[in-house]
């Protein structure tokens, strides 16, 4: 006999609550799992909807039929949902949603109609039948899972299920059986599907538990495996000991440093640790209390940034390591291995005095920088200052007679503006403020006309001495700082005698970029542009220097002379020159011996060496001079020579902008005495109004670049859309390419460096105010 319908009913109400209890457990203990959660909600709606029938069956209306049906059937889509969600795939809300809503139509529909058990049991037989099927298709697609147990034998019961479902359907029409008949039959073996089902269920969980657990060993193997490997190639040492100094492992690089052997993996036999005989950082013997291995025995606490040394080998060789160390402890706290591990060192302290070197370049690089910046900043103003000096005291004293005894006191101030002069100038060619015209240059030339040039001044017993190989290329360079480079240190060797009798000598020759006379550094950039190298030496055979001195030699400022004997910016002014010709300046010196001074520049690429000497007594030198580019008009001519008016009849007209009001003052002095008329103003507005005013009554505007608000070249802009036949120009002492780019895109006709000759001044003035505008010079 088969138990009653309301009994089975029971049954699996207390079997649904079991297995909402054991799932939410698995739930809440393995929350990484998918499908507990699930299947939890669906033993909690299988509950709901069992009391639903069991109602029905108590003799409650049609419509609790219905719900408990809807109820079972949505219980059933969450034990899909769960296995959907327990092997990762989306979840079919969609079909989900359709699947519930077409069985509550079905089944409230009916039960609104009448009560009809039979269509109650084939609309819920029919969509678990579609439901099962979505359920199995999700099981066979996983191939990687198909041929695990769990997973087949829920294939099988699926499978069943559907059988009989379909068997139970067949036979129920076939038969004409009534429902209430066979309703505890077919609740019966549903009950023992689905109890099948849970534990099916259940094991799914272990089985991906298992999984998991296998995967973390395998991660876990892996980790250690990457972590060995990782250690063994570290660039580092490492080190792992036992207190008694037993080895217990040492990567390859330790193995390396201490010469033991090594495999191609990195293994090897490890000899017990030998007693340390360390070396401290400056060379003296490290005491045992000291070392990293010992004080960690000791304090049981890490040791950091330990630097020693040690013999690596029998001859003594030493190996310099940066050491830490710290104890590996057991569970209970004892302690269990001493970990060391070091860098190897010992090529950096072989570059340490190369590094020191490089410090006290850039110390140096820095300190022509802030000269570089001191020299920008305040030159403009200083050598206004003075050309207003040196201008009014000429023209003062051009106004006295030749006996006047104010004339020598004239002098005097002349005198010392032009050493101010002379100083703010070295220290634009020290910063390298002045433009390079670089054009390959013989330098045979220019070491012949340096050299006639320093005869002339020097005493009858110092021997000047020049030796040029033939054959020596050319190189691109400025000949005139060039030519400044080589009477710069010839002063200084005239000054190294101190008036005893001596020897200068100028040599110059080529080398191979990788001879061994080269800078290997600065060699290494003449090799890559596939260049030879020129080298340039004067020696003397003075009082040399000691090596602090050397050290000090280019630093701005630093003088050995006494007060007003030196500046201290010869030399600097040699490093920056020969640096702005991409060369490098070597010096070796002994006091009591003397000092060599060599000087490298790159030859100009694929350049023919010059053949010839120059001939200096049918081509006299020209005098060099560094290029002023800051004073204006500072010197008269000869005290003998008239000023002397322009030769066109009506004086020409000069607009003349400077925002120093003293050299407004200054040049139209000058220009007036010259026969000129001039206007001088000393702002923008007013300069351009004034053109404005009369646009043809200017034969031409000279203004300063440098000004407070708008520059010279827009000033010139302003003026030329006015008068564009109005011939302007700009007088700079920074010239560079960016500033004549500029004033050619503005119309400019010329950019003048203020120069310190008055007569250079007037002819540039003179050339430019003539009715051709300077178009033939």
């Amino acid at each position: 006999m088969l138990p009653d319908l309301y009994t089975l009913l029971l049954v699996r109400m207390g079997f649904d609550g079991l297995i909402a209890l054991a799932f939410l457990r698995q739930m809440r203990r393995y929350p990484g799992i998918g499908g507990p959660g699930w299947w939890c909600s669906g033993a909690v709606l299988g509950l709901l909807g069992t009391v639903m029938l069991m109602e029905r069956v108590t003799g409650a209306g049609p419509m609790a039929g219905a719900m408990g049906g809807l109820l079972l059937f949505t219980s059933n889509a969450m034990a899909w949902a769960g296995l959907r969600s327990y092997l990762k795939l989306p979840m079919p809300w969609k079909w989900l949603g359709l699947l519930v809503g077409l069985q509550a139509v079905l089944q409230l529909g009916s039960a609104l109609l009448g009560d009809r058990p039979a269509v109650h049991q084939l609309a819920y037989v029919l969509m678990t039948a579609l439901l099962t099927t979505l359920f199995l298709r999700d099981l066979l697609s996983q191939r990687q899972h198909r041929w695990q147990p769990e997973f087949r034998d829920l294939a099988v019961l699926t499978v069943l299920e559907l059988l009989l479902m379909a068997g139970a359907t067949v036979w129920v029409a076939w038969a004409r059986h009534p429902l209430d008949t066979v309703a505890a039959g077919f609740m019966l073996l549903f009950l023992l599907t689905r109890f099948l089902r849970v534990l099916l269920f259940s094991a799914l969980v272990s089985l991906r538990l298992r999984q998991e657990a296998d995967e973390a060993r395998q991660a876990m193997a892996r980790r250690e495996a990457d972590s060995l490997d990782l250690v063994n190639n570290l660039a580092a040492g490492v080190v792992v000991c036992r207190p008694d100094r037993s080895v217990v492992s040492a990567n390859r690089a330790a193995r390396q440093f201490f010469g033991w052997p090594v495999s191609d993996d990195g293994s090897g036999l490890l000899p017990s640790l030998p007693k340390w005989h360390l070396v401290r950082d400056d060379g003296t013997h490290m005491p045992r209390h000291e070392m990293p291995f010992e004080r960690v025995l000791a304090t049981g606490q890490p040791v950091r940034d330990v630097v020693s040394g040690t013999a690596v080998d029998e001859v003594g060789t030493l190996r310099w390591a940066l050491c830490n160390a710290y104890p590996e402890n057991d569970i209970q706290g004892c302690l269990r291995h001493v970990v060391l591990t070091f860098v190897d060192i010992t090529s950096l302290r072989a570059v340490q005095a190369e590094q020191k070197a490089l410090l006290g370049q850039l110390a140096q690089s820095q300190k022509m920088e802030a000269l570089g910046t001191l020299a920008g900043g305040v030159a403009h103003d200083f050598n206004n200052i003075l050309a207003a000096i040196l201008g009014n005291a000429d023209l003062a004293r051009h106004d006295l007679p030749r006996d006047a005894p104010a004339r020598e006191s004239l002098h005097e101030i002349s005198a010392a503006a032009r050493r101010g002069r002379e100083l703010v100038r070295q220290i634009l060619a020290f910063s390298r403020r002045q433009p390079l015209e670089r054009v390959p240059v013989d330098v045979r030339a220019v070491v012949g006309e340096a050299c006639t040039l320093l005869r002339t001044a020097l005493p009858p017993q110092v021997q000047l001495v020049q030796d040029c190989a033939c054959h020596t290329p050319p190189i691109q360079a400025d000949a005139t700082q060039l030519g400044q480079v080589l009477l710069n240190l010839g002063t200084n060797a005239v000054h190294a005698l101190q008036g005893a009798t001596g020897r200068i000598e100028y040599l110059l020759d080529a080398l191979c970029a990788d001879d061994p006379a080269v800078p290997a550094d600065w060699g290494a950039g003449c090799r890559a542009q596939g260049v030879d190298v020129v080298r340039l030496r004067v020696r003397d055979n003075g009082c040399g220097m000691n090596e602090a001195v050397r050290h000090r030699i280019f630093e701005p400022f630093f003088t050995t002379k006494p007060v007003g004997q030196g500046t201290g910016l010869g030399l600097p002014v040699v490093l920056g020159i020969v640096e702005a010709h991409g060369g490098i300046v070597t010096v070796d010196s002994e006091q009591g011996r003397g000092t060599e001074f060599r000087l490298f520049f790159p030859a100009v690429p694929g350049a023919k060496p010059a053949q010839e000497r120059r001939d200096f007594n049918t081509n006299p030198p020209e005098a060099f001079t560094m290029p002023e580019k800051q004073v204006t008009c500072i010197a008269l001519p000869p005290e003998t020579e008239p000023m002397t008016e322009p030769a066109s009849a009506e004086p020409r007209h000069i607009l003349y902008l400077d925002d120093d009001d003293t050299l407004v003052f200054l040049v139209r002095r000058l220009l007036e005495r010259r026969g000129y008329r001039v206007t001088g103003v000393s702002d923008q507005q007013q300069a351009i109004e004034a053109v404005r005013d009369d646009p043809q009554g200017f034969h031409l505007l000279l203004t300063d670049y440098n000004m407070p608000g708008m520059s010279g070249i827009e000033v010139a802009q302003e003026v030329l859309r006015i008068s564009p036949r109005m011939v302007v120009a700009v007088a700079s002492g920074y010239i560079n390419e960016e500033l004549e780019q500029k004033a050619r895109d503005a119309g400019v006709r010329e950019v003048v460096f203020k120069t310190d000759a008055i007569e250079t001044f007037c002819e540039v003035v003179e050339r430019l105010s003539r009715p051709d505008g300077g178009s033939a010079a």
